[in-house]
């Protein structure tokens, strides 16, 4: 009988690299813009060393940092063995959220760890400056990652399905452990992603059941488990996700914590937003259009001379042309807004 996942179990593994030690050893991993490990890059956090004493332990560290605000919180049904997701019919998701405090959430944690089917618990994204103050100043991330804001996530056992971000992402396990499944960017059209609008959290995601996969349903899967890559992260290991790397991210631990850093180069959301514009604008044009658009694309935006194309302009002249920089932007801003009527 084959076992769920077992094709992930023999998939290759993440290449591992040292922590890097100053500002331009991190710019060339981000350069690279390849998902690697960084082992151990957490391990001296005074949160790992409380998580290696038990969950007990580290549900007395999380209570010593609380500020007092609810979390925003994922609650299903023991039914859904943590895969938080939409329902079969699509109308909804298999799960609730709401608001909770968080001692309600560690003692709820606590109490479903002695429970043989537990419900599933998923707070996350929760900004340690807002909910968790002091947090940062106690487990200092040692990479140059700007002002990128320490965000917690805790839980038991949950699987989020495979989705990207449009930051760059280091993720930093704290408690528990953390399975990573990632796909390269260009096996979008292999991962059957779902709608772009109505999310479980925001960033569009896989269809697919990774670890059940129907290939009858989604043959063109198979192309992407080829293509993917696995880390298994325990307590203080680290992984670097870029930009728009699909990820699938199985928890596992009674109580589990994991502290994430998203930051970017660029305005973060705008690539995505430019994408769905470009279905309501470009993509329903007749077919000669579209060719004709293309090569506009092209010149203007993916080319490689497309940050010189307005060279033989005056510089005063070029507008949104003009190279990059406060100004510039807020000028394509204003446009827009005119354009658009807003």
């Amino acid at each position: 009988m084959t076992r769920h996942g077992e094709w992930i179990d023999k998939a290759p593994r993440l290449a591992e690299v040292p922590v890097p030690r100053d500002t331009a050893a991190f710019d060339a991993l981000l350069d690279a813009a390849r998902p690697v490990v960084l082992r151990g890059l957490a391990a001296d956090w005074p949160a790992v060393a409380a998580a290696g004493k038990g969950h007990g332990a580290m549900a007395a560290y999380l209570r010593g940092f609380d500020g007092g605000r609810p979390l925003g919180l994922f609650a299903g049904p023991p039914g859904i063995d943590g895969r938080f997701f939409y329902r079969d019919d699509m109308a909804g998701f298999n799960f609730e959220r709401g608001q909770i405090p968080l001692p309600v959430l560690l003692d709820a944690l606590q109490k479903a760890a002695d429970e043989a089917a537990p419900p599933a618990f998923y707070a996350g994204a929760s900004a340690a400056k807002d909910h968790f103050p002091g947090w940062t100043r106690d487990n200092v991330l040692p990479l140059p990652t700007g002002d990128a804001t320490a965000r917690l996530w805790i839980g038991n056992g949950s699987r989020v399905s495979a989705h990207f971000d449009m930051a760059s992402n280091v993720a930093v396990v704290v408690a528990g452990r953390r399975r990573v499944v990632l796909f390269p960017p260009e096996q979008i059209a292999n991962l059957y992603i779902g709608p772009l609008d109505v999310t479980m959290a925001g960033q569009p995601a896989t269809m697919v059941d990774i670890e059940r996969p129907d290939l009858n349903r989604f043959p063109r899967f198979a192309e992407a488990q080829r293509h993917a890559v696995v880390a298994e992260l325990e307590p203080g290991d680290a992984i670097l996700i870029p930009t728009l790397w699909w990820h699938e991210i199985r928890a596992s631990g009674a109580l589990n914590v994991l502290v994430n850093y998203w930051w970017t180069r660029g305005t973060p959301d705008a690539p995505f937003l430019a994408l769905v514009h470009a279905i309501l604008a470009v993509r329903d044009r007749p077919a000669a259009e579209r060719a004709a658009l293309r090569t506009w694309f092209d010149h203007y935006v993916f080319g490689d001379d497309a940050p010189a194309v307005a060279d033989h302009l005056p510089a005063a002249a070029r507008g949104v042309l003009g190279p990059p920089g406060a100004e510039r932007d807020a000028r394509i801003r204003g446009y827009l807004r005119q354009m658009l009527g807003g």
